[in-house]
């Protein structure tokens, strides 16, 4: 009867405390939160008990989905516009040092400046509430994403450009089979920022903005409960907006691992 592989197995059990801990810690955490709730006989007003919050969030599922896939919308939204606007304008960076030194100033400028400050002058200049708070979240997720990406095309070793430039090659196969590649592992680093960050800036714009109504998002949601003192409906809000955080770091962390784990260091699976 063969033995099994002793790194196998180790990567085995290192997967399953990967899973089995996190889960056991927060089930620890949620028990102790319960308990002491109930042993000190704290008001719901206060503190509610997570027994409570569960039961609100099935109570009010049906608004509060509505508003958590507001907010799914205008996060995903944001962050595909600064994929989009943060890479193409990288590799004009990357490019032309001309371009970039005229440019990056705005983007510093953008990046430096709170959006809670400039909040209040772009929803008096665009008219639409929806796009004043997309606009609000991508200026959040947009630099990391630019930054990163000028950074990782630079990146690429100067002895495999010399040797690109030996072979003349052209641009096309200079971007396809140097640049890109040297940039992928900063381009998912700067994801994984800009997903959470598309977030903070969806919830901070629509509290900003004091937004109300159905077709709103979860922040609302939690503004209107803390003003009718509903304090375990505005718990259940912000654990929905918990959950689309972790939701936006595992899919990016996924995804960091599908595109770089086959040949780069950060993500090649080692021997223990």
């Amino acid at each position: 009867m063969k033995t099994a592989d002793p790194a196998l197995q180790a990567m085995l059990r290192e997967r399953n405390l990967r899973i089995i801990m996190p889960i056991a810690s927060i089930l620890a955490a949620l028990g102790l939160w319960e308990f002491l709730v109930w042993y000190n006989d704290v008001p719901h007003y206060l503190i509610p008990a997570p027994s409570l919050i569960a039961k609100t969030l099935i109570q009010d599922w049906a608004t509060l989905a509505q508003s958590a896939w507001f907010t799914v919308k205008l996060t995903l939204l944001s962050l595909s516009l600064a994929i989009a606007g943060g890479v193409l304008l990288g590799m004009l960076f990357a490019l032309s040092r001309t371009v970039e030194i005229s440019l990056f100033p705005f983007a510093v400028i953008l990046q430096v400046t709170p959006v809670v400050a400039i909040a209040p002058l772009i929803l008096i200049y665009v008219e639409s509430t929806f796009w004043a708070l997309l606009i609000c979240a991508w200026i959040v997720a947009f630099f990391p994403i630019l930054s990163n990406t000028a950074i990782g095309l630079r990146s690429a070793d100067h002895n495999l450009r010399d040797m690109f430039r030996l072979y003349q090659a052209t641009p096309w196969q200079r971007l396809r089979y140097l640049l890109i590649p040297s940039a992928l592992p900063y381009f998912m680093a700067a994801l994984k920022i800009a997903g959470g960050l598309a977030l903070i800036g969806a919830v901070v714009a629509e509290f900003v903005a004091g937004t109300a109504g159905q077709n709103t998002g979860l922040a609302s949601r939690i503004l209107e409960s803390s003003f009718r003192n509903e304090i375990p409906r505005m718990f259940a809000a912000l654990f929905l907006v918990s959950v689309l955080g972790i939701i936006i770091f595992l899919t990016t962390s996924w995804l960091s691992r599908a595109v770089l784990g086959h040949w780069h260091e950060s993500e090649i699976k080692r021997e223990l």
